[in-house]
């Protein structure tokens, strides 16, 4: 793996996401903190308009606007669309400011707590997470759809992830989640410190990674309306395990709808605020080991 030479961090993707954006805004204010003597930290606040009005986004959701054919789509023009060329100049064609690591900093209403989420199995990015993870307990990592044709900001750069941080409510500020995220972000970046002085101890560390099988929507009728809630017995248990059989979802007069499918999956982001106009209610995961992660 090459020197890193150039590190972005994004937050307030989503406007009213705060924990991410006042991050950022945190280390605009005091840049000594991110300040490593071995590569340049760079700090975007990704969606300035959506974060002043307290909203996810102005017209769209800015992190879908990132497909490479629409990018390169002069009629779209929608002040997300428009946001997406300017970060993609800085973090991807600009010479001068292009990156080698992008972290994506998101919250969410789901009980993620600390989690970082890849879109690709890079080893180095397969290092980090297992050593983040063995370094602090809580870390959970997640693998999503391979960011090939991805949408997501974290995918102009092969080295990019998402840190996902929750549950806190939309538009407020946890300082204890902020506090736990300000100190991953410090650890990476001593990370990257130390991967660049050639200080990154010779240690295997096992990963246990989610890997997202699919989404499930909520039960809905014929004009789409949706019938049934998540049932209370998986509320709140991101990273649980959901067997055959266990409540899944529970109707509006009452009745519980289990879970068929023929295995044991994960559920993660159970009922994440911004995925109902999604329709999604939850992501299903599958629980890998991965014991030949060198570090």
């Amino acid at each position: 793996m090459k020197k890193v030479n150039r590190v972005a961090i994004v937050g307030g993707t989503h406007g009213n996401e705060f924990t991410g954006a006042f991050i950022v805004k945190k280390f605009e204010q005091f840049p000594n903190l991110i300040k490593r003597s071995s590569y340049e930290t760079l700090t975007i606040l990704g969606n300035p308009k959506a974060f002043y009005v307290g909203r996810r986004y102005i017209e769209k959701d800015l992190n879908r606007c990132f497909l490479q054919e629409n990018l390169q789509n002069v009629t779209l023009a929608s002040y997300e669309d428009i946001r997406a060329k300017e970060i993609t100049k800085i973090l991807k064609e600009d010479s001068q400011t292009k990156v080698d690591v992008i972290i994506d900093l998101h919250s969410t209403t789901a009980n993620m707590g600390l989690s970082i989420i890849l879109g690709n199995q890079h080893p180095f990015l397969l290092k980090l997470a297992a050593y983040l993870s063995a370094v602090n307990p809580l870390v959970n990592v997640c693998y999503t759809t391979p960011e090939k044709g991805s949408n997501f900001l974290r995918s102009l750069n092969e080295l990019g992830f998402v840190i996902e941080v929750g549950a806190v409510a939309q538009g407020v500020l946890n300082a204890d989640l902020f506090q736990k995220t300000e100190q991953l972000i410090h650890t990476i970046l001593d990370y990257l410190e130390k991967h660049n002085q050639g200080d990154i101890p010779e240690t295997n560390y096992p990963l246990t990674l989610y890997k997202s099988i699919g989404t499930v929507d909520y039960p809905r009728n014929e004009n789409g309306e949706i019938q049934a809630m998540i049932h209370p017995d998986i509320q709140f248990r991101d990273y649980q395990p959901l067997n055959p059989g266990d409540p899944l979802f529970l109707t509006l007069d009452g009745k519980a709808i289990a879970y068929k499918g023929a295995s044991t999956v994960y559920p993660i982001f159970i009922n994440e605020a911004a995925y109902y106009e999604k329709g999604i209610a939850m992501l299903f995961t599958e629980k890998q080991i991965i014991t030949d992660v060198g570090v």
